[in-house]
């Protein structure tokens, strides 16, 4: 592996990048533009009706919406190169300061939610594995295959009325600031939503892989040194499926992306999800644009580290890429 090889693969890598943000950015741009709907009454509201047509006219001129579509296109793209993603049609402030203000929120409800699926997933895996066949296993796979069939927003409602509403235990909608007790009482509720919608789909995948691994020829030779199930399991089967389960869990973040935004929805949660939708409903292009470029990003981010997780724990990952650019 020469010093040129790595450069060409890396260069390659950010050409992927740059190349699927510049699509993402093209279809979202041109979809938004032709969709029926005014982006005027988003930033002007009632008041668009009384306006005059001269008055439209300068209006739509200072926000950039008279010009044809691809004019438009270059002009934001321009922008956006230097940091600028315009203004946002209804908190009339720069998208970026508005985004700026609830990301981390999202990132919150995301991550935990990702860190705990990823963990119990592992750990349901195991459990189904080493209990193979039995009733326990049979009941697991049940269940879960029913809760991985109830939508997002069905489940944050049953748990609404039972924990928020019946009992009182947990609050119903909102969040507050990072860092106090509240935070967590808020977050109870959408991320256990959430993982309770997926975390069978990452379970189910993890135990086949772990179902298969168990199965192979130097298993038995682990068994005939006198190794436990647990310490196959553990120093040597999950070794071997790591790479795999990274992938599974790269290729779950679009699931649990989705899957966030709806919730935010329903707990009225302050986030990435509820602009995404809010901006979609009343034509807010900037903020629109903005918040499917970090989505996209944030997707294909996650895509490359997992990628450069497998290449550290399997070279022969980095090394067949290598291979390919040369």
């Amino acid at each position: 592996m020469n010093t040129n090889s790595t450069a060409k693969y890396i260069l390659k890598k950010l050409g992927q990048l740059i190349l699927t943000l510049v699509v993402l950015s093209l279809i979202v741009f041109f979809v938004s533009r032709i969709a029926p709907g005014d982006p005027m009454r988003a930033y002007y509201g009632d008041r668009v009706e009384k306006m005059s047509v001269q008055q439209l006219d300068d209006a739509r001129e200072r926000l950039g919406l008279n010009e044809n579509i691809v004019t438009q296109y270059m002009k934001w793209a321009g922008s956006a190169l230097q940091g600028d993603f315009g203004i946002s049609y209804i908190y009339k402030r720069p998208a970026l300061q508005v985004v700026g203000e609830v990301y981390h929120n999202t990132l919150l409800l995301a991550g935990v939610s990702f860190i705990l699926i990823f963990i119990l997933g592992l750990l349901l895996a195991v459990f189904c594995v080493r209990h193979e066949g039995k009733t326990i296993d049979r009941v697991i796979c049940k269940i879960g295959v029913a809760t991985n069939s109830v939508p997002e927003f069905f489940m944050a409602l049953v748990m609404i009325l039972v924990f928020a509403v019946t009992l009182g235990l947990l609050p119903l909608s909102g969040a507050q600031d990072l860092g106090g007790g509240g935070t967590i009482k808020h977050l109870i509720l959408p991320v256990a939503a959430i993982v309770a919608s997926h975390l069978w789909y990452c379970a189910y995948l993890m135990r086949n892989k772990l179902s298969d691994e168990v199965r192979k020829e130097y298993i038995l030779l682990c068994r005939v040194k006198g190794l436990t199930e647990k310490q196959i399991i553990w120093k040597h089967c999950m070794r071997n499926i790591m790479p795999a389960v990274v992938s599974i869990m790269a290729i779950f973040l679009p699931h649990l992306l989705g899957g966030a935004y709806v919730i935010e929805m329903v707990f009225s949660y302050p986030g990435l999800g509820q602009l995404g939708v809010a901006s979609a409903q009343y034509h807010d292009y900037n903020m629109l644009m903005l918040i499917s470029l970090i989505t996209g990003a944030s997707v294909i981010i996650a895509n490359m580290i997992a990628q450069v997780i497998n290449e550290k724990l399997d070279p022969r990952f980095k090394t067949e890429e290598i291979r390919e650019v040369e």
